[in-house]
This record gives structure tokens, C-alpha cells and sequence, in this order.
């Protein structure tokens, strides 16, 4: 977080209660030098709050099914 443009604006900015929120923060996001691996500890973590990487609770929560139903045909192949 110490190089990411997070660092710059408060934490609440990355936690907003309505769409609008999302997308203001979604925007400082995404010149983020640090931001793939960002979104890539939300995802490892878990992390079901805020914007993290760019990216809503609900687009985290659509790549880890994607990455689950890749990991699956993966395997049964």
C-alpha cells in the first residue's frame, strides 16, 4: 500500500457504501503502479470489503468462480 496511489487518500475512499464510491475509487486505481498485485492479495485473501486492485467485492467475487471453474476443467482434463 506504501506505493500504491491508495496512499494517497483516506482508507474510507476505498470503502464506499454506494456505486458512485466504487467508481471514484475504481479511478484511482487504475493508474496504480502496484495495482495487479493488489487485487491479487484481496483475492488470495479473500478480502470481501472495498475496492481493492480496481476491482468491487462483486467482480472479486466473479474472477475467484472463474478462476475455481478454470481450475476444475484444468484438472478433469
Amino acid at each position: 500500500m506504501s506505493e500504491g496511489n491508495c496512499n494517497y487518500h483516506p482508507p474510507a475512499v476505498f470503502f464506499p457504501s454506494d456505486g458512485v464510491g466504487v467508481e471514484v475509487a475504481k479511478k484511482i486505481c487504475a493508474t496504480c503502479p502496484v495495482k495487479e498485485a493488489c487485487l491479487e492479495y484481496a483475492l488470495d485473501h479473500r478480502v470481501d470489503h472495498g475496492v481493492w486492485g480496481g476491482t468491487s467485492e462483486r467482480q472479486r467475487r466473479r474472477i475467484l468462480r472463474s478462476r475455481r471453474t478454470s481450475s476444475t476443467v484444468t484438472l478433469a482434463s
